[in-house]
């Protein structure tokens, strides 16, 4: 199992190197809170629980130690994103991945996916698979921009939007990943 990742990026943009930590119940206040306000469909506390016990590599992303200061978005204590991994025999289903509002577009996105192909390289995991809606623009434009490519199409895979009362695909989206030989 994956213990922790880590972002060998260097700063984009000014952003702090980032530590992944292993998610806890403990963090899950913090999660959910930014889960609410990011998803048309947020995962419940349930979820959470559920992909813990079930042995999830979940990782809570926020700065560095060394960046620490108290107060601010560098602070340890305030959590930037996370992310939720299902590890396959052949390859790492990324569940969950969400940048806190207030932080996106400074490249934690790009540092967090490259972490975690890192981590699907060091587990001898050749390819990474993810679901995201086509409504989903910036996210979409992110994988595709690392060289997810479409690799098939789940019908009516989220629940139904309250505002316009119909379910939304889920766009399948694959990477291979180059493994040592």
């Amino acid at each position: 199992m994956a213990d922790s990742l880590n972002s060998e990026q260097s700063n984009t943009e000014g952003v702090s190197e980032l530590s992944f930590l292993p998610m806890t119940a403990a963090d899950l206040d913090s999660v959910l809170a930014i889960e609410a306000v990011s998803h048309i469909h947020p995962w419940t506390k349930g979820n959470f629980s559920d992909s813990l016990a079930a042995g999830h590599w979940a990782y809570c992303v926020r700065p560095q130690l060394a960046d620490e200061v108290k107060g601010s978005y560098l602070d340890p204590d305030i959590l930037w994103a996370y992310c939720i991994l299902f590890p396959a025999v052949d390859e790492l289903h990324l569940l969950n991945i969400t940048v806190s509002p207030k932080l996106r577009r400074l490249g934690i996105g790009v540092k967090m996916m490259n972490a975690i192909e890192g981590v699907a390289a060091q587990q001898n995991m050749p390819r990474i698979i993810l679901e995201v809606r086509p409504s989903n623009e910036s996210a979409l434009q992110l994988y595709q921009s690392l060289g997810y490519e479409q690799i098939g199409l789940r019908k009516n895979y989220y629940p139904v939007d309250s505002v316009y009362g119909v379910r939304e695909d889920a766009l399948v989206l694959a990477k291979s990943i180059k493994l040592e030989a």
